[in-house]
């Protein structure tokens, strides 16, 4: 009959120093058989303790050979250990080692759990085994509401859970009383009289005076070996029999190890929320800043969209002019408008677009800038009529003075584009026909009442009034100064920055009449070309070849656009990187936690590997705490966002009437993302760490 344990030429040594080692054990030769209750006797220091955990598979640097259930415990991988560990051997210890967060029938179960045994199976098993060591009425209690026998009694049931083969037990009443001692003894015994192998490591001779046989160990050596003859069996502990083959055991399950982590966060709540509210801080900071940012760029495109058109592209020449200069801007001629117009059908066909610009989509437009100090006075005379400045602008700046009269510089002339709409009208109607003329709310700072629509202006184009355009040697046009035209007050625009200037808003093909006949050898050429697209899509191509080539830019919202758009970029990413920097800390924060976690729970890691498991079973555990952490941390951060974006609405509004915040759903996704990818990036080493401990050391760790 094969032996359930054999030991040949067993030598254990230590390293103390680089050269010096010190051996712990001699040559040991022993054999063990079932049914036996061995003790092993012998001083502290003898060695019986170093001999435990090399039968246990706690400790696999030796010489020589340990065969338990046929196995080569020498010759088997980390991994085969453990599951030696967790199939095979029991473990019971002198200061009991249960885990103190954890329910008795929880401390029991532990060892399913890492079998990943179905939930309902392991309570059943676990409540029939305390119910056999007496204490069925204990479930629900922790291991500090016991007494040392009652734990000692949760540790037989934890180690017997498995069915193993061999209990090995380390001092087993060392922490009791006599008479609690008696019945933790007669426990043992009647387990081994059930046909197990009971291993008892003892300095006590009443311990050994009642086991089966009595191994002695001095100085590292086996000095005595007896049989007792007066041992009798007891009648036997029914332990219940493992329905399942141990080879279909598997190993602890991702969802196992969460619901194991918040038994153990749970132990240390206050600690663990004050973690994820350090990070929640940081996490909804960065959502903060994203929300400031998208909405800052969702006023900006709201606010340009009521002056532009996604589908309309604006085109003017880049020049020595521009979009907010005093200078002209350049012209196109009509062989400009054809090769612009050539060029790009060439550039939407090399990148597949079917959209081509023609006639049908093509318009015309003029943006006319008046010059300073020469520039045009508009002002209120006795007869509510406007009158444009027809002499010296400094003159008429005088004369209006003295006469206490209103007026005000006409900074900018510009022709209807086809983007505006009746939602700029902040007054009045749209000019649509010749005649009428369309202001901004710059002008009704010239009359008391504020009230311009309906009004008549008179409008010269003399060569002191609007030098609209210049001969290339500088020289302005001239013309008769008296010459003027009519036109009646349709509306007030509210058209982006320009709003508060005194611009005008007049039809181009009514204005082009007019100005060619104020000069009929110098036509008014258009300055700004549209084109109306078919989607964003093309706009935004038709906008790329603008900008490669150089050449040309868009209108004046569209620079303030791309202006304030990078500018909100850049403030946003400003404001994400400092809320990242402080994600950083809390990443910190957590490693740090995480670490001294694993330091206080050195004992508990040992615990765990001495009933088998893995190091992929610490690791995981580790890094399903740190996965719940971060869970934790984005939900709190995401409530400390929503309440903090409440309280500063409703002062921004108080304050200045705006509050330019946007959420995207996906920006609390993200957040919980980030906090849950900093927690188990954070935990990543001390999860290694707690992997990596020495059972051994960790046993011995107080």
């Amino acid at each position: 009959m094969e032996k359930a344990l054999r030991l040949i030429d067993v030598n254990k040594s230590y390293k103390v120093t680089k050269q010096e080692k010190f051996q712990a054990l001699y040559d040991i030769n022993v054999e063990f058989d079932k049914g036996e209750l061995v003790s092993i006797v012998g001083e502290s220091g003898s060695g019986k303790s170093t001999l435990m955990n090399l039968i246990g598979g706690l400790d696999s640097d030796f010489t020589g050979t340990i065969i338990a259930g046929g196995e080569d415990l020498g010759k088997l991988s980390d991994k085969q250990l453990d599951k030696y560990r967790k199939d095979k051997v029991g473990f019971v210890f002198q200061s009991f080692n249960l885990i103190s967060h954890l329910s008795i029938l929880d401390n029991v179960t532990l060892a399913l759990t890492l079998s990943n045994i179905p939930e309902k199976e392991k309570v059943e098993r676990a409540t029939e085994m305390l119910k056999r060591v007496g204490l069925e009425t204990q479930l629900k209690k922790n291991p500090t509401q016991l007494s040392g026998g009652q734990k000692q009694r949760v540790a037989i049931a934890r180690a017997l859970i498995n069915d193993p083969e061999i209990i090995i037990a380390d001092e087993p009443t060392g922490a009791l009383d006599s008479e609690t001692s008696m019945q933790i003894l007669e426990i043992l015994k009647e387990i081994a009289d059930s046909g197990k192998l009971v291993i008892m490591v003892t300095h006590s001779e009443r311990v050994a005076s009642i086991s089966s046989r009595v191994v002695k160990i001095s100085d590292g050596r086996i000095v005595g070996d007896e049989l007792n003859k007066n041992y009798k069996k007891s009648k036997k502990l029914e332990v219940p029999k493992e329905e399942k083959k141990k080879s279909e055991k598997q190993n602890l399950s991702f969802f196992s190890a969460i619901r194991l982590s918040l038994h153990n966060m749970w132990a240390s709540k206050v600690k663990n929320f004050l973690m994820a509210f350090g990070v929640a801080i940081g996490i909804g900071s960065l959502i903060m800043m994203l929300c400031f940012s998208s909405g800052i760029n969702d006023f900006i495109d709201t606010t340009m969209l009521s002056y532009s058109n996604p589908e309309i592209v604006t085109i003017t020449k880049k020049g020595s002019g521009g979009p907010m200069s005093l200078l002209q801007y350049n012209e196109f001629s009509d062989e400009d408008k054809t090769n612009l117009v050539n060029d790009i059908n060439a550039y939407l066909t090399e990148k597949n677009n079917d959209f081509r610009v023609d006639d049908s989509n093509l318009s015309a437009g003029a943006q006319l800038m008046t010059m300073v100090p020469e520039g045009t006075w508009v002002f209120e005379n006795k007869d509510d009529v406007w009158l444009t400045d027809t002499s010296s602008a400094n003159a008429l700046k005088a004369e209006l003075e003295s006469n206490h009269i209103k007026y005000s510089q006409l900074f900018y002339i510009y022709s209807i584009p086809p983007y505006y709409s009746d939602t700029n009208v902040f007054e009045g109607k749209m000019c649509t026909s010749e005649g009428g003329v369309m202001l901004t709310k710059g002008a009704k700072m010239l009359f008391d009442d504020g009230q311009i629509v309906g009004k008549k202006i008179n409008l010269s184009l003399g060569a002191t009034g609007i030098p609209f355009k210049y001969f290339e040697d500088g020289t302005p046009f001239t013309n008769d100064p008296t010459q003027t035209y009519d036109f009646e007050v349709t509306g007030v625009m509210d058209t982006s920055i320009m709003a508060n200037y005194l611009v005008m808003y007049v039809d181009y093909n009514y204005f082009q009449k007019i100005y060619q006949d104020a000069y009929p050898s110098q036509p008014l050429n258009p300055n700004t070309l549209y084109i109306k697209t078919d989607s964003k899509e093309t706009t935004d191509l038709i906008n790329a070849y603008l900008a490669e080539s150089g050449e040309y830019r868009g209108s004046i919202e569209d620079s303030l656009a791309g202006l304030f758009s990078s500018l909100s970029s850049t403030i946003g990413t400003s404001l994400t990187v400092i809320s990242c920097i402080s994600l950083l800390v809390s990443a910190m924060m957590i490693l740090v936690v995480l670490y001294m976690s694993v330091s206080e729970r050195t004992k508990e890691i040992g615990v765990m590997k001495s009933i088998g498991a893995r190091r992929k079973d610490i690791k995981l555990i580790f890094t399903s705490e740190s996965f719940l952490i971060g869970i934790l941390s984005g939900i709190v951060g995401v409530i400390f966002n929503l309440i903090m974006t409440l309280i500063i609405t409703l002062t921004l509004k108080n304050t200045i009437g705006l509050a330019p915040l946007s959420y995207r759903w996906w920006y609390f996704a993200l957040a919980i993302g980030v906090s849950v990818f900093i927690s188990m990036l954070s935990g990543l080493y001390p999860a290694s760490k707690a992997a990596k401990l020495d059972p051994v050391e960790s046993l011995r760790r107080e």
